[in-house]
């Protein structure tokens, strides 16, 4: 099974972002775009990891409990209902229809690990996905 970790970072948040993969202990993909939040990039970084899966059993490590809600119990409602939800628009409802439809072609699990506590993975993750926010890359990187 593929291992992954994924994180997002915005600087200041709205701002410039950028998100990091990491496959099996290695940086893999990041991604950078001018002006984003976190909540996008944590998004973006799973649906590169689910991506890169492409289709193979996977475990994907995020920090974003948001993401995880959002994918698993909260947007199947959403596109029932004809992405509408109560209380209002769907914020990002691009990204969340383009992991809520990876996610359904992936065998990927989800779990949540806790930010900043010393994860290594995630740590990684985190180094990563600023890196690609303060330099600006996008793409593969590592081997």
């Amino acid at each position: 099974m593929i291992i992954y970790y994924t994180d997002g970072s915005c600087s200041p948040n709205p701002g410039p972002g950028g998100f990091a993969v990491i496959k099996d202990m290695e940086p893999k993909i990041v991604g950078y775009e001018k002006d984003s939040t976190n909540i996008r990039m944590e998004g973006k970084a799973l649906i590169a990891a689910m991506n890169d899966a492409a289709g193979e059993k996977c475990e994907i490590f995020t920090d974003s409990e948001f993401w995880i809600n959002v994918i698993t119990k909260w947007a199947p409602g959403w596109e029932a209902k004809g992405w509408t939800k109560k209380g209002g628009e769907i914020k990002n409802l691009e990204i969340v229809k383009e992991a809520c439809a990876v996610y359904k072609n992936s065998k990927a699990k989800l779990t949540w690990v806790r930010g900043h506590e010393g994860d290594t993975g995630n740590e990684m993750a985190d180094q990563w996905a600023n890196k690609a926010r303060e330099d600006r890359i996008d793409g593969q990187v590592g081997s």
